[in-house]
């Protein structure tokens, strides 16, 4: 992996060459982002940069025998950590190295559904067990084999339990050349003992543009596609790549037609529609609700004076400007409350009929009452 293949995040990756041209390289380093920002895959370009034989003014090679078998994830001082589902009390990243190989390299934009699925893993919960912090201190106690430094990436290190304090000796004086990355998403959910050790570079999410610019140049998507994937993505490049297996991504004209019929109260064409949500599949679903709950967002902007801060392609702002002029921000809030709470209800396999009949009929009510009072504390019903 190199800085190269990574999209956007330059500051983060010059930053990042900068420690290493001026030798200011900390032995524990907390890359903190969000999912889809690409902190992981910053996190294996930053290790195998360190570890080049031939480095280029702000990239690795790509073509030594260290960047080969970083390739592979198979270089003898690249060490990785990671939650995993334990079949038995003495597994540890080790037992599901292959499985690491394989997502990693089939999508270094990695997130924790998608890696369940490798291990498939049903209902267990993920966790890095005490077996696993004693093959980690194991492991880094020994002196690099072939590159300066030896390295470990801790991914998710929010799911270290108390066992993680196992780790705080060898993380505060590690053997020589040896560094630690953490890749986390949540920082208060880490153990305070190991946060207060490491050094802490925060990843932001994707921009639209860069997320837009990636799925036409590298997806070959049509220029609306681009723009709607990008938009209902809100920076998160994984999610953006999920969507790409979706079949429909007509969601605007579906969503506004709806809020149509609800407006006008047109019981036996709503119901026609429950019929066609119900008939999408989990994850269409789930990404119209998304949108919806986007665009309501978005026409609240309008409403609110920010327009400079909305970014809808021309066709769905012209619609949002036009329901500004029907949708107050409080019935726009309501909206959104109810939308969030069917996408709730379908993550958690909701029977859909009934779920967006419900959703269906609450929206009608909200667009029909003349007013709401402000500060109302009306929730329907």
């Amino acid at each position: 992996m190199q800085f190269k293949d990574i999209v956007g995040q330059e500051a983060v990756k010059q930053r990042l060459v900068n420690t290493v041209n001026e030798n200011r390289v900390s032995h524990a380093q907390l890359f903190l982002g969000p999912e889809g920002s690409g902190s992981l895959a910053l996190a294996v370009a930053y290790a195998q940069f360190l570890s080049c034989e031939n480095k280029q003014p702000d990239d690795s090679c790509g073509e030594c025998s260290s960047c080969r078998k970083y390739q592979k994830l198979m270089h003898p001082d690249l060490h990785f950590s990671y939650p995993f589902f334990a079949k038995h009390k003495d597994d540890t990243a080790l037992t599901f190295i292959e499985q690491w190989r394989e997502a990693f390299t089939t999508n270094p934009y990695l997130s924790l559904d998608a890696w369940r699925g490798y291990l498939e893993a049903e209902n267990k919960q993920a966790n890095i067990n005490i077996a696993e912090c004693h093959q980690i201190i194991k492991k880094l106690s020994f002196k690099p084999f072939e590159s300066v430094y030896k390295i470990l990436i801790l991914w998710l290190p929010e799911y270290l339990d108390k066992e993680g304090n196992a780790l705080l000796k060898i993380i505060e004086e590690p053997q020589p050349n040896t560094l630690f990355i953490l890749v986390a998403q949540n920082q208060d959910q880490i153990l305070n003992t190991i946060l207060s050790r490491t050094q802490l570079i925060k990843i932001p999410c994707l921009t639209y543009e860069e997320i837009k610019q990636h799925l036409l140049t590298g997806h070959n998507q049509t220029e609306d596609a681009a723009a709607e994937i990008a938009y209902l993505s809100n920076g998160n490049l994984t999610e953006a790549l999920t969507m790409l297996q979706q079949d429909n991504k007509g969601y605007h004209n579906l969503f506004v037609q709806w809020l149509r019929l609800c407006f006008g109260n047109k019981g036996l064409e709503v119901l026609t529609f429950v019929d066609q949500f119900a008939k999408m599949g989990r994850e269409n679903q789930k990404n119209f609700l998304r949108y919806g709950i986007s665009f309501i967002r978005e026409c609240c902007l309008l409403m609110a004076g920010a327009g400079n801060l909305v970014h809808l392609p021309a066709k769905e702002l012209e619609t949002a400007q036009k329901m500004t002029q029907v949708l107050s921000i409080d019935k726009a809030q309501y909206i959104s409350d109810e939308l969030e709470k069917a996408h709730y209800h379908v993550e958690r396999n909701a029977n859909p009929k009934i779920l967006f009949l419900d959703v269906s009929l609450q929206i009608i009510k909200i667009l029909n009452l003349k007013t709401i009072p402000q500060g109302s504390q009306y929730i329907p019903n």
